[in-house]
């Protein structure tokens, strides 16, 4: 877990580590920003940065710049919100992924470069990765897609009973806390996904 690994304010999600810090203002955001940009103005790996009205999300596949961001977060008296962050994937189950792969890049990012192994990921995150779920051959299901939600592990059980009050149910969870599998009231499906028992 990230916070065993001294990353308190992060939380790995589905590629990588991701941290939500609250601000005062809009400016003070910017000048947050501003300073991380300084942080890593010569270095080759650099965090990528979101700026909202009252937060600012950040994203590394690298501890060390998680840290370093975390250590500026603290300079500039911001409070992190881990159990904020989420990612959603699309999963789509098919026995051959090589065969549809390089069309849903092409129509997800433009590119078939975007795929890679079992994704589509969108370089510049402006669209939810897709990955190829490995089945066996088959006919083709009422339901191929389903989505999957990349929480914190502490915001799991909290989002389970909230399911559940709106009429959902849990249909699979052997697995957990990697994943634990919920249904709406008309069977459609979501993964409720961590990063712990994988």
């Amino acid at each position: 877990m990230v916070t065993d690994a001294g990353l308190p304010d992060w939380r790995k999600l589905a590629q990588a580590l991701h941290a939500r810090f609250l601000i005062d203002s809009y400016a003070a955001g910017a000048r947050f920003v501003a300073a991380v940009g300084a942080a890593f103005a010569t270095s080759a790996v650099v965090p990528e940065l979101r700026l909202g009205p009252t937060y600012v999300d950040a994203r590394s596949t690298d501890e060390a710049v998680a840290r370093q961001v975390s250590d500026v977060a603290v300079e500039h008296g911001l409070i992190a919100q881990p159990g904020a962050v989420a990612q959603v994937e699309i999963a789509l189950d098919t026995p051959d992924r090589a065969a549809i792969g390089p069309f849903w890049a092409a129509v997800l990012t433009g590119s078939t470069d975007a795929f890679q192994g079992n994704d589509v990921c969108d370089p510049t995150g402006r669209v939810a990765n897709l990955w190829f779920q490995g089945t066996d051959p088959h006919e083709p299901p009422r339901q191929r897609f389903h989505l999957d939600l990349w929480l914190p592990p502490e915001i799991v059980p909290s989002r389970i009973k909230a399911a559940i009050a709106a009429g959902g149910t849990v249909v699979y969870d052997d697995e957990a806390p990697a994943f634990i599998v919920l249904a709406d009231p008309q069977g459609n499906k979501v993964c409720l996904c961590t990063s712990e028992g994988r």
